[in-house]
């Protein structure tokens, strides 16, 4: 009894394999050649346009600099030029234009910050994780000087009758002094974060997940170590595994799709 159980569980079980095998279309379907699936997976270098963006704002911040030190130093300080100041201005005061200038270069800063960050998302997104990493610090540090250099002014201006009062032009000073620091700490910044775009354009690399598999391909070893380093914290290991698992999600639902799209235009033709 056992006995004929056990036949007719196995030729049910091999009935339901060659029903499922005949039921499945990709089987039976034209298969995607070798070279589309290697034009699908392979993608096209895009360099990060933001070193342009760097050169614009480096630019604007250094022209309103040399016009805050023209300003204050022909139309606040001095009293020679006091006519020409006015007519210039078109009788608006020397620092209300310094102060609006000031919030207009902050405003073009944020916008240079909105503008690099959707581009270092989409550098995350194609799967660049140790370069996301190496330049989320940095990227976001001008706009952060500018706003604690805004915070700054406003501290000077609000108590510069006081400040006056004891040293004639202190608030002078001390608001070109900002202003000057600002700038130099901004140059830096930017600067730096300009080689590292430049030096990444020029790589051209590869994904990261790519990259590891050359590296561990051409190595001796023939496995790969996993966990902590020396040097290694659980953060760094659990961000890094978060990002390169979404990585190769969206990598293959973008790959899924494009097979199929290959598979049905095969049909098809």
């Amino acid at each position: 009894m056992e006995s004929e159980r056990t036949s007719a569980y196995g030729n049910n079980t091999n009935v339901d394999f060659t029903q499922s095998t005949d039921d499945d279309p990709l089987i039976d379907g034209p298969l995607v050649s070798q070279d589309a699936l290697e034009s699908v997976i392979k993608r096209e270098f895009q360099k990060l346009p933001t070193h342009w963006a760097v050169s614009v704002i480096s630019f604007l911040h250094v022209v309103y600099v040399v016009l805050c030190i023209v300003i204050t130093v022909f139309c606040w300080i001095s009293d020679e030029h006091t006519h020409e100041c006015t007519a210039a201005l078109q009788g608006i005061d020397s620092k209300t234009v310094i102060l609006l200038g000031k919030v207009a270069l902050w405003v073009m800063v944020f916008i240079y910050d909105r503008f690099v960050q959707h581009h270092h998302s989409a550098v995350r997104r194609r799967g660049y994780l140790d370069f996301y990493r190496l330049t989320r610090g940095i990227k976001s540090l001008p706009l952060l000087i500018h706003s604690a250099g805004n915070a700054l002014i406003l501290i000077v201006i609000a108590p510069s009758s006081l400040l006056d009062a004891n040293v004639k032009n202190l608030s002078v000073y001390l608001l070109l002094a900002i202003i000057c620091l600002e700038l130099l700490l901004t140059v830096i910044c930017l600067l730096r974060y300009a080689v590292h775009v430049v030096k990444f354009n020029s790589k051209k690399p590869h994904p990261d997940v790519t990259e590891e598999e050359r590296s561990h391909g051409c190595s001796s070893e023939g496995h790969t170590e996993t966990g902590f380093r020396d040097g290694s914290s659980l953060e760094d290991v659990v961000e890094k595994q978060a990002d390169l698992i979404d990585y190769l999600k969206q990598h293959n639902s973008v790959l899924s799709r494009r097979i199929l799209a290959l598979t049905a235009q095969q049909i098809r033709g």
